[in-house]
């Protein structure tokens, strides 16, 4: 795949296999990017109620703000639709491309199985809200060097990119107490696998440091999904709300 930049168009299939088409659609939700998938296609939603679509063409588009739509060849509103927020995935079932755009509160899963896939698309867009509110990640490293208090009173950057055995810690340092602090920062709303990543920095300097040393791991984005808030609490972790330029904090 293409190289993950904001505004620049990532890669387009057309008639993939289904193993293609799940690799490109998981890496590009991974990449925050906006998909689209064309083929023959029926959909189930359960939650609120349920419903089920037959076999039929069409367009789905998955947002990366958690949006999903289903959209056929009429009309201007999707028969379909999940809201911001959700979580997408892509997988296999029975070979089959299998899309899933699921919800915790309240509880909504929409499950979307390919009989075959004309076109996969994947695209980093950006417009100027965007560019205004979210900056990039050095631009929220710097800010949080200019202003360690944005993470909390007290706290001193000491490095960044501190290397350790799962990966380079974006920045390391300590509070006002002198424990050491592992911050994780990302520019967007993140899942479940950002409390993954921060949870291995942790327990690999967990491992480095002294027996004796407390170490703390604090997310560091705009905001979180319902997933993820649940994770960072049952890990221990952390979470600080912050956008890279300043602008009015996202929160949950």
């Amino acid at each position: 795949m293409t190289a993950v930049e904001d505004g620049l168009r990532l890669e387009t299939r057309e008639r993939p296999d289904h193993g293609t088409a799940r690799d490109l659609v998981a890496a590009a939700i991974d990449a925050g990017a906006l998909v689209t998938v064309v083929g023959r296609c029926t959909v189930d939603y359960e939650g609120r109620a349920s419903s089920t679509l037959g076999p039929g063409e069409r367009l789905v588009m998955l947002k990366p703000d958690g949006a999903a739509l289903v959209h056929t060849d009429e009309g201007q509103q999707p028969v379909n639709w999940q809201p911001p927020d959700c979580e997408h995935g892509a997988t296999l079932d029975d070979g089959q491309l299998l899309v899933e755009s699921h919800r915790e509160t309240p509880e909504e899963h929409l499950a979307v199985r390919f009989e075959s896939v004309l076109e996969v698309s994947a695209y980093g867009l950006t417009d100027e809200r965007d560019l205004s509110l979210e900056g990039t990640e050095e631009d929220l490293r710097q800010r949080i060097l200019d202003e360690p208090y944005l993470i909390e009173e007290g706290f001193i950057p000491l490095a960044t990119e501190r290397a350790t055995p799962a990966g380079a810690v974006d920045i390391y340092g300590e509070d006002a107490d002198g424990r050491a602090v592992a911050v994780e920062l990302k520019r967007r709303r993140v899942g479940p696998d950002a409390v993954g990543q921060l949870g291995r920095y942790v327990d690999a300097m967990e491992r480095d440091l002294h027996a004796e040393t407390e170490m703390r791991g604090i997310l560091v984005a705009p905001s979180v999904t319902d997933r993820a808030s649940r994770l960072l609490a049952e890990r221990g972790l952390e979470f600080v709300p912050l956008t890279p330029t300043g602008a009015a904090e996202s929160v949950d």
